[in-house]
C-alpha cells in the first residue's frame, strides 16, 4: 500500500516538472539524481529525504519550501506576501542569491514581530501599573475620607486649630502695638485677690 504522502509529493514533482516542460532524464541531471530514482519518486514508489528534495527543487527552480510542505516535513505557511514569489521568479538570480534573498526577508520579518511583541507587552505592563496608581490613589483616597469621619467628633481639627492659634497670635501683636487689651478675650479680667 501507498502513502499518500509520497504519493501525492510525487504527483507535485511531476506536475512541476510537466509544467517547466522539462524531461524527467534533464531534471535527473540538474538535480543530481539517477532517472530511475526520479522515477520512482514520481510514481510514489520512494520517499526522498529533504536532501533530495532540495536538489530536486533546485532542478525545478521552484522553492524547496514547497517540496517540503508537499512532502509533510513542514506546515504550511501563511499566505505568501508577494516578495517571495518574486525573488523565486526572478530568473537574473541564482538559487543561492534567491535562498540568501529569503532568508535575509524572513530574519527582516522575525524581528519585526519580535519588536512588535515586546512593544505589546511594554504598553500590556505600562497599562497594568497605571491601574495599580489608580487604585492605590483610590484607597488612600478612601483612607483619607474615613479619617475625615472619624475626626470629625466637634472638636476643631488641627487645621482650624492651628488656623485659629495663628490668628490669636496676630490679634496679641496687634494689641503689643495699640496698647488697648480691650479687644482681646481675656485680657480685661480683673485682678485676683
Amino acid at each position: 500500500m501507498r502513502n499518500e504522502t509520497v504519493k501525492s509529493i510525487g504527483d507535485y514533482i511531476r506536475e512541476q516538472r510537466e509544467q517547466a516542460r522539462i524531461s524527467m532524464r534533464q531534471l535527473a541531471q540538474q538535480a543530481g539524481v539517477s532517472n530511475p530514482y526520479l522515477s520512482q519518486i514520481e510514481r510514489g514508489l520512494r520517499k526522498p529525504s529533504a536532501d533530495i528534495l532540495q536538489q530536486i527543487a533546485k532542478g525545478l527552480r521552484i522553492s524547496a519550501e514547497a517540496l517540503y510542505v508537499q512532502a509533510g516535513i513542514l506546515e504550511d505557511r501563511p499566505a505568501d506576501t508577494g516578495v517571495r514569489s518574486a525573488l523565486l521568479a526572478d530568473a537574473e538570480l541564482s538559487e543561492r542569491q534567491k535562498q540568501v534573498l529569503i532568508e535575509i526577508y524572513e530574519s527582516f520579518r522575525k524581528e519585526n514581530a519580535a519588536i512588535a511583541e515586546a512593544l505589546g507587552a511594554e504598553v500590556a505592563a505600562q497599562a497594568a501599573q497605571a491601574a495599580e496608581a489608580a487604585a492605590e490613589a483610590a484607597a488612600a483616597e478612601a483612607t483619607a475620607e474615613a479619617s475625615a469621619v472619624a475626626a470629625d467628633d466637634g472638636r476643631p481639627s488641627r487645621t482650624s486649630w492651628s488656623a485659629a492659634t495663628a490668628e490669636a497670635e496676630a490679634e496679641d501683636e496687634q494689641v503689643e502695638l495699640s496698647g488697648n487689651a480691650d479687644d482681646v478675650p481675656g485680657q480685661n479680667v480683673p485682678p485676683i485677690g
